[in-house]
């Protein structure tokens, strides 16, 4: 083989290996994504839930005397 064939076959392969990767890349950042939106998704609920528990509790230690050592 000539020097210019063995050159063309080795850019031939390291593109499709980058095409391989960029894929593999694309997979990997599409579930990270999903991961993240269902994270996030997760943090409002327990936000919302904690909101409705602290003023409870917050009400309730308002309401209480100071301990005696104050």
């Amino acid at each position: 083989m000539s020097s210019v064939e063995e050159q063309l076959i080795d850019l031939q392969t390291r593109v499709a290996f980058q095409d391989d990767t960029i894929q593999a890349l694309n997979e990997a950042l599409s579930h990270q994504q999903l991961e993240l939106e269902r994270l996030t998704q997760m943090v409002k609920v327990l936000n919302a839930q904690l909101k409705q528990v602290v003023p409870e509790s917050g009400a309730n230690q308002a309401d209480e005397p100071p301990p005696p050592h104050y």
